[in-house]
């Protein structure tokens, strides 16, 4: 049996990109507006009776030190408890968790929970890639994201056969996927050949199996599951959700074909939702590079560990695939702007449950969708939640 006290009534976001022409709050208002206008029975910003900001890198925009304060005044709510929530690349997702709990501990019966984050704004000594090296002062020298994945493809490969290929193939189907989202930040296709061909980054790591640095925002509304059909009659239920950690620096890992945070957190969130991997439709997972989705694949058991490049370069997680993965584009397409990567995700996962895809739209059999997020350093914090169409 499903957790199910919490539904989610709107969901929505602003097209990713690189959006120098929009203000941090005006990708927060832009979110909050689609996610109000998804509502079937109206929405009005009155009814949010607290919100929860998720923002990674306040840096980037220029304000560490007040993200997440601004919101509410730039939705016009500005007097509601607000709360910003930073956990990796999982802000998102957690904050979704999080405000999940507000509403089923019975103290708000309505709560926006909104991903925003600039990371265009500042320059490349300024922005994501230096701030990501920061840390340890030994232990994290030289390091930058693709640093900290390109052991695990090259370990996989070692271990499982695993070839550039198949690490092209998780591209090319995100790519695609891309091309039939209007949010995604890129919208063209790629070829196994352009990727295999594209400049290095990081052996084995080349441009395209890396996501871009991108800006966004969205927004999803929580309520009461009790309360729900005042605002729709195809309300989505929150079933189940995870976090896990593990140790954050490469030295400490005890493997480099798995990342154990993300397997802890998905079977934490599968008991929760009574259910397991083979009762999902979609899921929308973290793929920062191609690496970590084939690693995703299998920590969140779709397929068994060393197995999922062949899955992925034989079309099982494609929109018609076995386990259709990142039907959005993933963060390889739609893009990667931290705060927002989980709602966003999230919001795909509402839309698919309601059949609202359009031109991406999978088969929904079971009713159930999983989103997933991996992130900090050395991935050491993972989150999943689980939505399903099926009230217990």
């Amino acid at each position: 049996m499903s957790w199910d006290r919490v539904a989610v009534v709107g969901a929505g976001l602003i097209k990713f990109g690189e959006l120098f022409d929009q203000s941090y709050e005006q990708m927060a208002a832009g979110a909050f507006a689609a996610a109000m206008a998804s509502v079937d029975k109206g929405f009005e910003p009155v009814q949010v009776e607290a919100a929860m900001v998720a923002t990674q890198r306040g840096t980037l925009w220029g304000q560490e030190g007040i993200g997440g304060n601004t919101v509410p005044t730039a939705l016009g709510i500005a007097g509601i408890p607000c709360t910003r929530i930073e956990n990796a690349c999982p802000s998102g997702s957690d904050a979704f968790r999080i405000g999940a709990m507000a509403v089923a501990s019975g103290v708000h019966d309505v709560v926006l929970v909104i991903g925003v984050e600039k990371m265009r704004d500042k320059s490349t000594d300024e922005g994501l890639l230096a701030r990501a090296a920061s840390g340890h002062p030994v232990y994290t020298r030289g390091e930058s994201a693709p640093v900290l994945f390109a052991p695990f493809a090259t370990r996989h490969m070692h271990e499982f056969g695993t070839t550039r290929e198949m690490l092209a193939s998780v591209a090319v189907k995100n790519h695609h996927n891309g091309t039939l989202d209007p949010y995604a930040h890129f919208q063209s296709e790629v070829t196994v050949d352009q990727v295999l061909k594209a400049p290095p980054v990081c052996h084995p790591l080349h441009l395209l199996d890396c996501c871009p640095q991108t800006d966004g925002a969205a927004a999803t509304i929580l309520v009461n599951a009790e309360r729900a059909r005042e605002f729709t009659d195809k309300p989505v239920y929150v079933a189940g959700f995870g976090v896990a950690t593990d140790h954050p620096y490469l030295h400490e890992k005890t493997t480099f074909t798995g990342l154990p945070a993300t397997v802890k957190a998905a079977a934490r969130a599968y008991a929760m939702a009574g259910i397991g991997p083979a009762d999902l439709d979609l899921a929308e997972v973290h793929d920062c590079f191609t690496i970590t989705e084939i690693l995703d694949i299998e920590d969140l058991g779709f397929c068994e560990k060393g197995k999922g490049g062949i899955v992925s370069i034989e079309g099982e997680t494609s929109l018609t695939g076995r386990i259709p993965v990142n039907p959005s584009g993933g963060l390889l397409a739609k893009g990667h702007p931290i705060g927002a990567s989980g709602v966003a995700q999230l919001t795909e996962c509402w839309w698919q449950l309601r059949g609202e895809a359009d031109g991406r739209q999978v088969a929904i059999r079971n009713g159930f969708a999983l989103q997933h997020n991996v992130g900090g350093r050395g991935s050491g914090v993972s989150v999943v939640n689980i939505l399903t169409t099926n009230a217990s």
